[in-house]
């Protein structure tokens, strides 16, 4: 099979876009972390802790996210050297493990996604209750 410079390059934008989308979670979630820390002191609710577990759960995944896609980024630009230097055959298998890492970080992604969800829901379901309560009230 003959791989051309291309080949790899082509994935280079794709991975460019989603290490913005994987810093741009970690960005919030730092915030968030901050948010949290602030309102489990203030008032150490069970909600509160939820959300800590949670989200500690979603800055792995999202480090695990981070780590796959830069090595799928990295294993493309040693494929382009390999084709550079005419390592047509090792360039190939080099280029498949990089699309490997790349599926693997998507994987991931998919998996934070839910969990993210899953935190969102806590928090609906929070504020559901109070809405019940202050209706009943009235």
């Amino acid at each position: 099979m003959e791989l051309d410079l291309t080949t790899p390059a082509l994935l280079f934008s794709a991975i460019s876009l989603i290490m913005l989308a994987y810093t741009n979670r970690f960005l919030s979630y730092a915030q968030l972390v901050r948010t949290l820390k602030d309102k489990y002191m203030e008032d150490p609710s069970d909600i509160t802790a939820a959300q800590i577990v949670n989200l500690r759960k979603r800055l792995y995944l999202t480090r695990t996210m981070q780590v796959l896609g830069i090595s799928s980024l990295f294993l493309c630009v040693v494929s382009m050297f390999l084709v550079y230097i005419g390592l047509n055959l090792l360039s190939v298998y080099v280029f498949g493990v990089a699309l490997v890492l790349l599926i693997a970080s998507l994987g991931v992604s998919i998996q934070e996604t839910y969990i993210s969800t899953h935190s969102l829901e806590i928090y609906l379901g929070t504020m559901e209750d109070i809405l019940k309560d202050s209706k009943k009230k009235k």
